[in-house]
């Protein structure tokens, strides 16, 4: 399972990294995307790949590691994935405008000079 996991980060690693080189602002916003995937995977798998134990107290089991699941890298994944959420709306909202002000969706696009192209 551990291999899984580990294969599964080191993929969304690769293809968030790889769409974020591109020069289109829809593949560098996927590309956080994957990332931020990856990084959630890694929370996740930080509090030990444990299935049916219980991450809160409960009587009659003992109150130790070996009868429970580490409740904290579930929460930081659950915020993760609400900043995460914000963090692509913004950027989508961010991508339109730079579209619809420079007519290109490339990440590195200006207008082009008015003064150099023609005498005067």
């Amino acid at each position: 399972m551990e291999l899984a996991l580990a294969s599964a980060i080191g993929v969304l690693t690769a293809i968030g990294v790889y769409l974020l080189l591109r020069a289109r602002s829809f593949d560098v916003i996927l590309g956080m995307t994957f990332l931020s995937y990856a990084t959630n995977l890694l929370i996740f798998s930080a509090g030990r790949l444990v299935s049916g134990k219980a991450p809160v107290l409960k009587d009659g089991v003992a109150s130790d590691l070996a009868h429970y699941t580490d409740p904290l890298p579930q929460a930081l994944v659950l915020t993760a994935i609400v900043i995460a959420f914000a963090m692509t709306a913004v950027s989508i909202v961010l991508a339109m405008r730079s579209r619809s002000d420079n007519h290109s969706d490339h990440v590195d696009a200006h207008e082009p000079d008015a003064g150099h192209g023609g005498g005067a």
